[in-house]
């Protein structure tokens, strides 16, 4: 809503120093969004004055029409002479009154006039347009003003160039607000200042003279009065104060009965519209739509109504969309002259409708028609439905005064019972909802200032004015008095929460988790959960896979992922090509988070209430019908895992880097895993591992691990020797000891022992660890492989495990002895289980 701070002024008596930043400042005090101060005339300098078209000498021989104007301004040039200006508008003629900006004055933009020979000719100031002068963007042609203004008038006072305008976003509750009455009655209650109620006028009673009126939809429309005015001049124009300030309020000038029903509009918010007389046949109807009907609106496109549309008709059908738009059947007609007899000819006769329609019709109509107007966002917020025969006594006064019409004695109007909308509200009620103290004085004053009836003590009864439609219950009202006495008077207070359970111990998990990828080098990368069949035939997952058994969207963002993930590769192997793609070589990404099994077995969602709680039974009825979502933590890794440098070359990744990703995640939850050898999708056959963890006492799959398949890298477009690692993070959980507990530091030293054992080259070196550390007992503090090697000397199909043993009492110092008899221990019973013997033994 564009405000004009002097057009304001009407209403509400501003002291008479005060500025449009004054005006704003107080405005967003009291709530209201005013996102801009316009200076209007800002950089404009007279003398800028009336001129009149004496003589045109049209100038022959250039490639655009050029004339050469003889223009009479009065005593403006301070010698009575005419002024001689090139002009190439053709919009005028000799005796035109038209604008003049005269040398040693600057226009908008910093446009110096001067006098300077052009086109041959010495051009003594300039002939202005709209556009030049900041009125509008019309490029058309010059301003032709009306013939009673004398030569030499100023002309900046005369067509108000200078003024300031308010830019308020208005929000859809405050549907008040998007007409001038509006904005002063909250400007008065801003400065402490009465309104004069543009509304405030004499409508006589209605009577049975009216023209014809018939509502067989009172829900879409409770009020409809209509006026009628005859004898209108068909030539009469909008005058000058009118026409600025539609443009200062953001509309264009179309006709003068066109231009009174928007001002009016602007002026006490109620849409209206004007309807040839003769145009119309027969009674004036609100109904709805009959399917298929056609209307050709103001716009000139004909639409196909619905059955939902409320339109407005005559005998010959609709006329028009209510509320939204008129139809071009009984729209006002220009004058034009006959070509006959050179008599003007036009619309004289006016029927003035003023109505209130529900706002729910009217938004549909309008989403549906793709038409919004300024009437349908009106009507759609909400509007007074006390304003309509109001509305139209003022636009009846304007059209008599400005186009010399007659008002008919005639006044229709149809209202359908209603009842003022009542609250009740203990006085203390805002007190409690601010914490602080306005006391019941303060909250009756301000429920006053903004148009409430007000009775009670300590239960007020509260009646809400017409033009508040938001105001619906007590909390309504709290937020008014909260808001004239000022947010910014609210003290900051923290506010006394109570006190928490804590983060449990999956969130625990999940956290420590990214922690200790993060700080192993992995950058994390959230990517959307949602992918498509296609990304699966890529991954080269066979069709029994059971990441393939699909959660799929009703609504998806996009139909080439309409499902949820099965697995988080996906979107991080995605996210590792658009980096690899920009110059980024050497990677390691990681996420952690949801993904969707689908069972087949769940029942189908309940649909659960809106006007209450869902009863426990209803919510887990809900979450029975939500598919599996376990979660998972997931790396991917490509390039160099070690960067090259002056200390030697670079280290490329490898599948042992992801299996120790997959160790980082478990230590996490206390979980040593079991690495063996596997083959699974999208992993290389001979480079994948299975990541094992006991629950149970069973082994359980909880991910997989190793170096992505060439033909996996090659389809999504991959560097080579890409790896990866994928983690269910809730299995990690059953299979851990609970919380991660710190080590215990000894002040004892350590004794190291290594030993290299030959085994089968089928034997899992995960099997071999296994029994080293059961044999070697409770003085085994860790055992790490640190050497693998095959060949001619172990004999074919044998290969070496190297492992370092570090032994430490938490008590004493051991003796040699004491660690011989461990590690002999741990050696016999890897024999044992797995049939290994010492190297060199």
């Amino acid at each position: 809503m564009r405000v004009p701070l002097s057009w304001l002024r009407e209403y509400v008596d501003l002291p008479a120093g005060e500025t449009g930043r004054d005006v704003q400042a107080k405005l967003v005090a009291a709530g209201l969004e005013v996102e801009t101060v316009e200076q209007l005339g800002a950089g404009l300098k007279g003398p800028l004055v009336v001129g009149q078209v004496l003589a045109i000498e049209e100038l022959e021989g250039f490639k655009k029409p050029i004339r050469y104007c003889q223009v009479d301004v009065g005593q403006a040039n301070g010698t009575g002479e005419p002024q001689n200006i090139v002009c190439g508008a053709r919009n005028f003629a000799v005796g035109d009154k038209v604008v003049v900006v005269l040398p040693g004055a600057e226009l908008p933009g910093g446009f110096a006039i001067s006098a300077r020979k052009t086109y041959g000719k010495t051009s003594e100031g300039m002939i202005c347009s709209a556009a030049e002068l900041g009125m509008s963007d019309d490029h058309d042609g010059i301003i032709v003003l009306p013939p009673e203004h004398e030569a030499g008038t100023d002309a900046i006072e005369l067509l108000q160039l200078v003024d300031e305008v308010l830019d308020i976003a208005v929000t859809p509750d405050r549907s008040y607000c998007l007409s001038m009455r509006g904005i002063a009655r909250e400007t008065g209650i801003a400065y402490e200042l009465p309104l004069r109620d543009p509304a405030l006028l004499d409508v006589p009673a209605p009577n049975s003279h009216g023209y014809p009126v018939k509502v067989a939809d009172p829900v879409g429309c409770d009020r409809f009065t209509a006026r009628t005015v005859t004898g209108l001049d068909p030539e009469a124009h909008s005058p000058i104060w009118l026409r600025r300030r539609l443009q200062k309020a953001g509309l264009r000038p179309v006709s003068l009965a066109v231009d009174v029903t928007n001002y009016v509009m602007l002026e006490i918010g109620q849409p209206l519209h004007a309807y040839d007389r003769s145009r119309v046949t027969g009674t004036i109807g609100v109904r709805r739509a009959e399917p298929g009907e056609k209307l050709t609106t103001l716009d000139g496109t004909q639409r196909v109504l619905d059955a939902e549309d409320l339109v407005i008709t005559d005998d010959s059908g609709p006329i028009g969309l209510a509320g939204v738009m008129g139809g071009a059947n009984t729209e006002i007609a220009d004058a034009v002259a006959d070509p006959e007899t050179g008599r003007i000819q036009g619309t004289t006769d006016v029927v003035i409708e003023a109505a209130h329609f529900a706002p729910v019709p009217i938004a549909r109509t309008a989403r549906r028609h793709k038409l919004s107007s300024e009437a349908s966002r009106r009507f759609e917020r909400g509007v007074d439905p006390e304003a309509a025969s109001a509305a139209a006594q003022r636009t009846v006064d304007l059209l008599v005064l400005l186009a010399g019409g007659t008002a008919e004695a005639g006044v229709t109007e149809i209202i359908s019972p209603g009842a003022p909308h009542t609250i009740t509200l203990r006085a203390d009620h805002p007190d409690r909802v601010a914490g602080v103290a306005y006391g019941r004085e303060t909250v009756v004053r301000r429920l006053q200032q903004i148009g409430c009836d007000v009775y009670g003590a300590d239960d007020l009864t509260v009646t809400v004015p017409s033009w508040r439609p938001d105001l619906r219950d007590p909390n309504d009202l709290a937020e008014e008095v909260i808001r004239l006495e000022g947010y910014e008077n609210l003290p900051s207070t923290l506010p006394h929460p109570p006190s928490g359970r804590g983060l449990t111990e999956r969130q625990r998990l999940h956290r420590r988790v990214g922690r200790a990828l993060a700080g192993a080098g992995y950058v994390e990368a959230l990517n959307y959960p949602f992918i498509g069949e296609e990304v699966l035939n890529q991954l080269g997952l066979a069709a029994d896979d059971p990441r393939r058994d699909l959660v799929r969207l009703v609504n998806p963002l996009s139909d080439a992922e309409p499902a949820l993930r099965t697995t988080l590769l996906p979107g991080l192997l995605a996210a590792l090509r658009r980096n690899a793609g920009r110059g980024e070589h050497d990677l390691a990404l990681f996420e952690t988070g949801l993904v969707f099994r689908a069972t087949g077995d769940e029942p189908p969602a309940v649909r659960l209430p809106v006007d209450h709680r869902p009863t426990d039974e209803e919510i887990a009825q809900l979450d029975a019908a939500l598919p599996s979502q376990p979660r998972r933590a997931a790396v991917v890794l490509a390039g160099d895992r070690q960067q090259a440098g002056w200390w030697g070359k670079g280290i490329p990744v490898s599948w042992a880097d992801a299996v120790e990703a997959g160790r980082t995640v478990a230590r996490e939850a206390g979980v040593e895993l079991i690495v063996r050898q596997d083959q699974q999708d999208p992993w290389h056959p001979g480079r994948c591992a299975a990541l094992l963890a006991v629950v149970d006492g069973e082994e359980i799959l909880v991910g997989n691990a190793g170096e992505l398949h060439p033909r996996v890298t090659k389809a999504l477009g991959l560097p080579e020797r890409t790896c990866a690692m994928e983690i269910e993070l809730d299995r990690l959980q059953r299979a851990g000891t609970g919380p991660v507990t710190s080590p215990h530091v000894s002040a004892f030293p350590v004794a190291t022992q290594d030993v290299a054992l030959v085994v089968d080259d089928s034997a899992a070196a995960a099997d071999v660890e296994k029994a080293l550390r059961e044999g070697a007992g409770e003085l085994l503090e860790s055992l790490r492989l640190f050497d693998v090697f095959t060949g001619e000397q172990l004999g074919e199909g044998k290969k070496s495990l190297a492992y370092a043993l570090r032994f430490r009492a938490p008590d004493r110092t051991l003796t040699a002895d004491e660690v011989a008899v461990a590690r002999d221990a741990a050696v016999a019973v890897a024999a044992e289980r797995t049939g290994a013997t010492l190297r060199g033994a």
